[in-house]
C-alpha cells in the first residue's frame, strides 16, 4: 500500500490544466500503482478539500531520437481531481 505522500508525485502546469482549474479540476502526476480511491484520499488529506470524482489515464510515451538511436521518453499516470464548487487548492492560486 502506497504513503499519501507518495501517491501525487507533482502538479501537472500546463495550458490545458490551467484551463481545467477554473472548472475546479486539478490535474496531478501520480504514483502508477496509485488507485483511483488512494488518490482521492491522498488529495483529501494533502490539501484539506473534499474530492468528488478522480479520473485516471495513462500518458504513453513519445518518440524521442539522440544522435543515432531512437526510442522513447516514459510512460506516466496523470489524474484529474474534481472538487466541489466552493472549495480550492489554495498552493495553485496565483500560478
Amino acid at each position: 500500500m502506497l504513503i499519501n505522500e507518495k501517491v501525487l508525485i507533482e502538479p501537472v502546469l500546463s495550458e490545458k490544466a490551467n484551463l481545467l482549474r477554473e472548472e475546479g479540476k486539478y490535474v496531478f502526476r501520480v504514483d502508477p500503482a496509485a488507485t483511483k480511491i488512494q488518490i482521492k484520499e491522498a488529495v483529501r488529506k494533502l490539501f484539506n478539500v473534499h474530492p468528488i470524482a478522480c479520473t485516471v489515464m495513462v500518458v504513453g510515451g513519445k518518440p524521442k531520437r539522440l544522435r543515432s538511436k531512437a526510442g522513447y521518453t516514459a510512460s506516466w499516470k496523470k489524474a484529474i481531481v474534481r472538487l466541489p464548487k466552493n472549495e480550492k487548492i489554495s498552493l495553485f492560486e496565483g500560478v
